[in-house]
């Protein structure tokens, strides 16, 4: 099975090795974590599993997922990660060479209920600009760290299907959909766009040793630039989603304790950010200030702005031991 990571409209839920869900929504119905004062009234809450974890629009009613990524499932996908790399490539240290180009065929399919915009058939515009946002933040020209990674539009598939619309996370219809559409290998990413149930955002799964058909990353069509999910329409549920789908966690993974996302370079992080809370330290006995610009975390896409170095070594890692042909 697939790991899911889910982003809602206040943005997500879910880790593990597993799909990954975003939703849009408010603070868990159960026992929430104290926010800071001055902080922004969450947005989203997003969680890790081996089923899909989401993120809420603010005041979207939902709950702790109910297989949240413990810090021994963690330790597990990292084993998974360090063993595949080991086989594959060996032990010397992982560094990115300077020229190092990886480009990632795309292959988008535009699910919708028929074949108008309101039915979920957005236009060629949106996807174009969705690519130069992705190649934009993973090339660091929005003011991160530079990753070798960039994505080529290989095919556009539009479907008309309404037993498909909305997409539902994790439901039998899902994974007939993906069985029936998914094309290419575990190097393939296969993006899917649609109206999403729950007020989610988008979800992913995270890289396995097995290739899975239901291996890809799901985002709400509104959520490309230039769409109407505001304030999550400036492409980066997909940037986060994509993250994901290349092995990063939140960057409140964790919270303040143990080894958090497994970066060494993003501060630790008590609870997700919502909103854009300049200068919030949720973890002070700890160095630095909560990373509410990185792609990882749950701020709106206005807030949101960089990888870092850490997390390009990251990925990097991940892909060279599990989606690598």
């Amino acid at each position: 099975m697939a790991l899911h990571n889910i982003r809602r409209s206040s943005r997500w839920v879910g880790l593990a090795s597993l799909p990954l869900v975003l939703l849009l929504g408010s603070s868990p119905a159960v026992a929430a974590p104290t926010i800071p004062a001055g902080s922004a009234e969450p947005d989203c809450v997003e969680a890790t599993d081996d089923h899909p974890s989401a993120k809420a629009r603010p005041g979207t009613p939902h709950g702790l997922e109910p297989n949240e990524l413990t810090a021994t499932e963690a330790a597990e996908r990292e084993r998974v990660v360090d063993s595949a790399y080991a086989q594959r490539v060996g032990v010397a240290p992982l560094g990115i060479p300077g020229k190092l180009r990886i480009t990632i065929d795309v292959v988008i399919h535009v699910i919708a209920r028929d074949g108008s915009r309101a039915g979920g058939n957005v236009p060629q515009s949106l996807i174009d600009t969705q690519f130069k946002v992705l190649n934009d933040s993973f090339a660091g020209r929005t003011g991160g760290a530079w990753t070798p990674f960039q994505f080529k539009l290989k095919k556009v598939n539009r479907v008309v299907n309404p037993a498909w619309y909305p997409i539902v996370v994790d439901s039998p219809a899902e994974a007939q959909m993906k069985r029936a559409l998914r094309v290419g290998g575990k190097d393939t990413l296969n993006l899917y766009t649609g109206l999403l149930d729950e007020e989610l955002l988008g979800w992913a799964t995270f890289p396995e040793r097995r290739f899975d058909r239901l291996d890809g990353v799901v985002v709400l069509s509104e959520s490309l630039p230039g769409g109407t999910a505001t304030p999550y329409n400036a492409g980066d549920t997909a940037t986060h989603e994509i993250g994901h789908w290349l092995n990063l966690y939140h960057t409140f993974q964790e919270g303040c304790a143990g080894r958090g996302d497994q970066v060494f370079d993003t501060p630790p992080e008590a609870v997700p950010a919502f909103g854009c809370p300049a200068g919030r330290d949720s973890c002070p006995t700890r160095p630095g200030l909560d990373p509410i610009h990185n792609f990882m975390d749950y701020s709106v896409d206005a807030c949101m702005s960089q990888f870092t170095y850490g997390q390009a070594l990251r990925m990097l890692k991940a892909w060279k031991a599990l989606r690598e042909s």
